[in-house]
């Protein structure tokens, strides 16, 4: 049986979705206790294979991931649910649990994913795992003119550690949206996948641009000719959400 899962967690204490040795990841974590589950419900560990539907990286995190779960149980979604969240740590919650048919695939039938940045104009207490905190005036409406230069079909070569040279680098942006409400700043980005650090890098060279230090130009230099200058300016994992994956 295959089922989709809603999954939304806080990355502070993860190294990431994906499984890594000697560190902890949201996908290992939520795999030994769908065994934990088994095995109290059935007496019996059962074969399961969860997969996500992209990587998010350490200290990043989801308002909604997708993941599909191939295994066997009888349990009913809406019971399967509950048992998993009542084993689970606190920063890490099933939404939903739905059936699927069995070419349902979390990743390669996914057509976009959409994140959302959070930039925070004050210093808070209570916010601190889950935004930026820039304490220089940002011209948002610079920023606002230069987000508009990375939507469509781009290289972002240079918004990217490449780790494979057969790794494609080009990206279709659908559309990158800056927004406010009161002291947050939000960058929204929907794109067909993303590559590792890619909108982090964005973030940051669009702080710049709102600082003053960097405009139009600049940008458009780093999608036609690669350059390393991107990640230097890296924002922080801790304003990143993965919000929406569409399929």
């Amino acid at each position: 049986m295959r089922f989709k899962l809603f999954i939304e967690y806080d990355g502070t204490r993860y190294s990431g979705w994906q499984k890594q040795q000697n560190s902890k990841s949201i996908q290992e974590t939520i795999s030994n206790v769908i065994f934990k589950v088994f095995k109290k419900t059935n007496g019996k560990n059962k074969l399961i294979d969860l997969q996500g539907s992209g990587r998010t990286d350490s200290g990043v995190h989801a308002f909604e991931q997708i993941a599909h779960l191939e295994c066997e149980t009888n349990l009913a979604p809406h019971i399967f649910r509950m048992k998993i969240n009542d084993e689970l740590p606190s920063d890490i919650n099933i939404l939903k649990i739905d059936k699927v048919k069995s070419n349902f695939h979390a990743r390669h039938s996914a057509k976009s994913r959409q994140y959302v940045y959070r930039i925070s104009r004050r210093r808070t207490a209570f916010e601190k795992k889950y935004v930026w905190w820039i304490k220089d005036n940002l011209d948002i409406e610079k920023m606002k003119s230069a987000a508009r230069l990375f939507e469509g079909f781009n290289d972002f070569r240079s918004f990217t550690d490449k780790k494979n040279d057969a790794e494609s680098t080009t990206v279709l942006v659908d559309e990158l949206i800056i927004d406010s409400e009161g002291d947050i700043i939000k960058i929204r980005i929907k794109a067909s996948h993303f590559l590792w650090k890619m909108v982090r890098r964005i973030v940051g060279i669009l702080a710049e641009v709102g600082r003053g230090n960097m405009n139009n130009t600049d940008i458009e230099n780093f999608l036609d000719i690669y350059s390393n200058e991107p990640s230097k300016f890296t924002a922080p994992p801790s304003g990143l959400f993965l919000e929406k994956v569409n399929y």
